[in-house]
């Protein structure tokens, strides 16, 4: 694969890096002369060269052509010191022996590049290499783009289509906004390419369109300061440790490659990146001189952020501190907890050691208590029955005395009725 062949050119780097130092600096060209430009290059013009010269001698491309192989590591290798500040001071110093005394295995670092797709072109996703080939050639159809005129078309899958827009001196020192938007939801990217002295197009910088609510959407902006973007590289660790993916959020957040254009045709494109289906969108180029708040909006809120991504360095450590102190006291609290019940519950057990074992009360059943009869004391049954029987002989007295007794039956008579509280005295012996 490509990709294995690119990773493994670390260590055929290293072998050879070694070897080279062994036979000595003059087998080594001037890694200026191998990209071709002068010793003021600019850091842009030497990545710009490394594109272009390793777009022509990757192995992919080339397959098995041992002189492109060479060709390839020893233009990585001039990248390798000539991006490097401070490599590229020792080496305008003392030469290759400056470079080698620091470290004997020079390894490659394209980190600065983003990933490398497999023709070597360090872009951040992989771009179709034959858009690539084409726009490096020069034989790619641009279409014109006046600036505040939004252009809606639909690209095809791994295809794109290029836009070229002449700005003046005053609207490049106003600064330049590319949006790019898709309501369809459509994957694509944004590129910006830069003229090379062949005519062609080398890719300087892409930005992938992002879903944001109901749309998908990318944009560049040149406005003359330091613009800044969000690296898209999630990891799968970070579901694992949310806080680590917290403190890390901002990590990402690098400066864009370009943030100003000078006066004349620049040329940007929208690539379909979709493998099943074309790309809907609308292009957009507007000047900063419409916008002037949101420029300083814009300026303020990322010096903010990178004001907080400095602050939060400063309070992960802190924060790290406090969570294992926390952590700590957790763990002792829950020990605290149940030596506690432990020794609560040994203080239980001691207690009813000391209880003395009674042997347990023999219960009848209620069918036994019903059978049986009732027990009364033997004095308490004496005096029931004497009472009985004066009861008795006081019933039979009355039963013996004369009934003729006058006195005996004006105590039994009926009291005398009254009528309305009127006593009445009634006289039997007269008839009425």
């Amino acid at each position: 694969m490509a990709g294995s062949r690119f990773g493994s050119f670390k260590s055929e780097k290293g072998d050879s890096a070694a070897s080279a130092a062994a036979g000595g600096a003059a087998q080594r060209r001037d890694p200026y002369e191998v990209l071709g430009v002068g010793r003021n290059a600019t850091e842009q013009e030497i990545k710009s060269a490394f594109r272009r010269m390793a777009l022509k001698y990757h192995p992919d491309k080339n397959g098995d052509d041992p002189v492109a192989s060479d060709l390839f590591q020893e233009v990585t290798f001039s990248y390798n010191i000539l991006s490097d500040p401070d490599k590229r001071r020792q080496y305008d110093t003392s030469g290759f022996e400056a470079i080698e005394s620091d470290s004997q295995e020079l390894e490659l670092d394209l980190s600065s590049l983003n990933t490398v797709n497999t023709l070597g072109v360090p872009i951040k996703t992989t771009v179709s290499a034959t858009v690539l080939e084409e726009a490096l050639n020069g034989s790619v159809v641009v279409s014109q783009l006046q600036l505040g005129n939004a252009v809606q078309r639909k690209v095809e899958k791994q295809s794109a289509h290029f836009y070229s827009v002449d700005i003046t001196e005053k609207q490049a020192k106003m600064g330049l906004v590319c949006r790019v938007h898709s309501t369809d939801k459509s994957k694509f990217k944004l590129l910006y390419f830069e003229l090379e002295e062949n005519g062609g197009l080398s890719l300087a910088q892409q930005e992938d369109g992002v879903k944001t609510g109901k749309v998908t959407s990318a944009g560049m902006y040149f406005l003359g300061f330091p613009v800044y973007r969000f690296e898209q590289n999630g990891s799968a660790g970070s579901a694992k440790d949310s806080d680590g993916a917290f403190f890390k959020r901002l990590d990402s957040f690098q400066p864009c490659d370009i943030h100003e254009l000078k006066p004349g045709t620049h040329f940007f494109a929208v690539y379909g990146d979709n493998f099943f289906k074309s790309a809907s969108y609308t292009i957009e180029v507007v000047c900063g001189e419409s916008f002037p708040d949101e420029k300083e909006k814009l300026r303020s809120v990322e010096a903010k952020i990178l004001t907080k991504r400095a602050e939060l360095s400063k309070f992960e450590s802190e924060y790290r501190e406090v969570l294992a102190k926390f952590n700590e006291m957790t763990s002792r609290y829950a020990q605290e907890v149940q030596t506690i019940d432990e020794l609560l519950k040994e203080r239980n057990e001691i207690h009813s050691s000391y209880t003395i074992n009674v042997p347990p009360l023999k219960r009848s059943s209620s069918r036994n208590k019903m059978k049986s009869p009732l027990k009364v004391p033997k004095g308490d049954a004496e005096k029931h029955q004497q009472k009985e029987k004066r009861v008795k002989d006081h019933m039979e007295g009355y039963g013996s005395e004369d009934d003729n007794s006058s006195e005996k039956k004006s105590k039994w008579r009926l009291p005398r009725k009254k009528w309305l509280n009127v006593p009445i005295k009634i006289d039997r012996r007269k008839p009425c």
